[in-house]
């Protein structure tokens, strides 16, 4: 039984600060040690619940977070960018699941760094009229994929966010939201405890849990943080301007809408 790892860092048990998700600074050495520590818990519970094959994918940021010669010899691990999916690269159809670590709340809600994507570009995205966060963005492509999300890790508003798109799948809560930056968190210890007993379960119960399915036509809106940024994304060809600061596209898979959305992201540099 092969299992895929989706890991973000601003979910983790005691990740509360931008400048935690920064590399250069020892405040991000000390969040991707907990980052690592989650994902090795993550694998020896899959390992535990029956998996044969693990791999691992660093999605945070820069992609090179995850300490390697710390990561369990039981799995894989892809790290670096950029991507062509990004944040699920290397999944494929015969993973029997996806496990989304260290995940968050989507951009414009109450969770812990809450963000979609890039927080400096992207206000709010919708997808066929409902908004969506990372869950919901890489969830679906896993999904078109035939594949489910069986676990998901982070605070209690990602928890909510995802409960009713993904029927079924383990949800471990390691932390509770005060503000953006602020949050009641599980020990590290206690949170690696919870997300092995978890990914245990996940895996046990993989074959009950449905994949979350978006269906085509894709109809994704886009609101910017600027008009300046609205202005540059309009000029991407596809792209149609439906505000000051929101543009719209059509596409036929989530594959599409992903590389798309991370297109704009990485446009968005030119005005940082």
């Amino acid at each position: 039984m092969r299992i895929y790892i989706s890991s973000d860092i601003e979910g983790v048990a005691g990740v509360v600060d931008g400048e935690q998700g920064r590399p250069g600074n020892a405040e991000h050495e000390r969040a991707r040690r907990l980052m690592t520590q989650e994902v090795n818990a993550a694998i020896a519970g899959a390992a535990e619940g029956g998996a044969t094959e693990i791999l691992v994918n660093d999605s945070h940021g820069p992609m090179r977070n995850l300490i390697i010669e710390d990561i369990d010899s039981r799995a894989r691990l892809i790290s670096g960018k950029p991507k062509p999916v990004s944040m699920m690269e290397g999944l494929s159809s015969d993973y029997a699941g996806v496990f989304a670590l260290g995940y968050h709340a989507r951009a414009g809600s109450h969770g812990i760094l809450a963000h979609t994507i890039n927080g400096f570009a992207f206000a709010r995205i919708t997808v066929n009229g409902t908004d969506f966060g990372e869950s919901g963005l890489y969830g679906g492509y896993a999904g078109e994929l035939g594949v489910p999300v069986i676990l998901f890790s982070g605070d209690d508003c990602l928890k909510a966010e995802v409960s009713p798109l993904f029927v079924g799948a383990e949800i471990v809560e390691v932390k509770r939201v005060i503000m953006n930056t602020a949050a009641e968190s599980m020990t590290p210890k206690a949170a690696r405890e919870a997300i092995k007993a978890g990914a245990a379960r996940a895996v046990a119960r993989a074959k009950e849990i449905k994949p979350f399915r978006v269906l085509p036509p894709i109809n994704v809106r886009v609101e910017l943080n600027s008009v300046p940024l609205a202005d540059l994304m309009s000029l991407m060809p596809g792209n149609e301007r439906t505000a000051p600061r929101a543009v719209s596209f059509t596409a036929g898979s989530m594959r599409m809408v992903i590389r798309t959305l991370n297109t704009m992201s990485a446009m968005s540099f030119m005005l940082r």
